[in-house]
């Protein structure tokens, strides 16, 4: 556990407490020197709306997100874990997307958006997908989550099927000998079973949805007028576009201190449900 430990400690631990440190300073990023301000960056940030509005739209992208993503995987692994054709060939071709890299992933899909969605609603007369995907808010929000949950919810099938894999036969067999139906084992068996596959999933889903920022910045570049932009996208533009470093640095503190609470709340009531096997 040494090296990561320290490794933890140089990525993580060490340059959150910087950015902590400078956000209650005026540094620009570039100056050699700095003067120490208070809370006058943070008061800033709870005053700017375009912050606010940003972190609102990477809430509810994450919401939707984390629930298609888990409700598509956990269907996956299901019918997965059943004895059927092919099986381990199916299971490489769902988590296939999440090897695509989040930039590539972005234009990858706006060309798929732009151009085969709206050729092929055309040719059939669905204007749902013929519409100009990045001009108003809701479709560019909607075509971060369509794209986001393609990706995520292959690797959450990998849990998911793991979590299938870990429960006893025996429980499914003794269900079924006492009656009970496939629904029922499925509500009553398998899914108190997966509890701890679920916390892990929703854990990550949400982890990793807050923070996007390679996929949105290639996929709708915030468009239009920044009204798809993400709060990661924000903090970037703040600190290093406009050379307000110590001000991106508050904007950040808050984020993460956004983040770590969601988190930890939604582990806190899924692992209350968790039963041991």
């Amino acid at each position: 556990m040494g090296p990561t430990i320290i490794l933890y400690l140089l990525l993580f631990i060490i340059p959150f407490i910087g950015e902590v440190f400078y956000s209650f300073t005026d540094w620009n990023g570039i100056s050699s020197s700095f003067n120490m301000v208070g809370l006058k960056n943070y008061i800033k940030t709870f005053g700017d709306e375009k912050y606010w509005y940003s972190m609102w739209f990477t809430i509810k992208f994450s919401f939707f997100t984390v629930i298609f993503s888990n409700l598509i995987a956990f269907v996956w692994s299901y019918i997965l874990s059943h004895d059927i054709p092919f099986r381990n060939f199916w299971r490489a071709l769902i988590f296939l997307p999440r090897i695509i890299g989040g930039v590539i992933l972005g234009f990858l899909w706006r060309f798929i958006f732009q151009e085969v969605f709206v050729q092929f609603g055309k040719a059939t007369g669905l204007s749902w997908f013929a519409q100009d995907w990045f001009s108003t808010e809701s479709s560019s929000f909607w075509a971060l989550v369509i794209v986001f949950t393609w990706t995520l919810s292959g690797y959450l099938m990998l849990i998911y099927s793991a979590g299938f894999a870990s429960i006893p036969d025996t429980l499914i067999e003794a269900a079924t000998i006492d009656g009970a139906k496939k629904g029922q084992i499925l509500k009553d068996v398998i899914i108190p079973m997966l509890m701890p596959s679920i916390t892990r999933c929703l854990f990550i889903g949400i982890n990793w949805a807050m923070l996007l920022y390679d996929t949105n910045i290639s996929l709708t570049s915030g468009n239009p007028f920044r009204l798809s932009e993400g709060a990661t996208m924000n903090i970037y533009a703040t600190a290093f576009r406009t050379n307000q470093m110590a001000y991106g640095a508050a904007k950040s503190t808050i984020f993460v201190l956004v983040v770590v609470a969601i988190t930890i709340l939604q582990v806190i009531l899924t692992s209350r449900k968790e039963v041991e096997q």
